[in-house]
């Protein structure tokens, strides 16, 4: 089986660079950091399916750049790709509005749900809301899932989102 060497991308030369594995240095080398040959700079892990823009195309480095600091990456085994990776800025905002708005409509489940209290309505709701519930604990069947752990987790995964789109904005 052969193994790929990951592509690092250096933001500040605009250059990429396959790096060699882990198991290919010796002991001793330094072999956790990748620094960028020609300014020295640190570079970023872009994954085996990454595919760089020409040097002087700055749009397309400074949108890969927007890619890199939202977390999103072109990690995977090299089969079946990284998923799906939005080619401008402006589908990269829509892609997390979407994401954002499902989390809100999960938020809005929470805030309309009745709590169960007797045990026939615990059974009830984990037979209807077993999606839902699962989301928030794995032992949703055994004990009461309270809507403010539901509306806590959501929130957060919201805020983890609004954060993202002010990185890219």
């Amino acid at each position: 089986m052969t193994a790929y060497k990951p592509h690092y991308a250096c933001f500040n030369c605009r250059k990429t660079f396959k790096r060699r594995l882990f198991r290919d240095i010796k002991i001793g080398e330094s072999g956790f950091e990748a620094k960028c040959p020609q300014c020295g700079e640190l570079m970023a892990n872009m994954g085996l399916d990454f595919e760089s823009p020409k040097k002087d195309d700055l749009k397309k480095w400074e949108h890969i750049k927007s890619l890199f600091s939202v977390g999103i990456t072109f990690h995977s085994c090299g089969c079946s790709g990284p998923g799906y990776i939005p080619n401008s800025k402006e589908k990269l905002i829509a892609y997390f509005e979407e994401i954002k708005s499902t989390y809100l409509k999960n938020m809005d489940f929470w805030r309309n749900r009745i709590e169960p209290s007797t045990k026939k309505e615990i059974d009830r709701d984990a037979n209807k809301n077993w999606q839902e519930l699962g989301k928030i604990s794995s032992n949703y069947k055994k004990e009461i899932v309270l809507n403010q752990e539901g509306l806590d987790y959501w929130h957060e995964k919201v805020k983890k989102i609004e954060e993202k789109l002010s990185l890219i904005k």
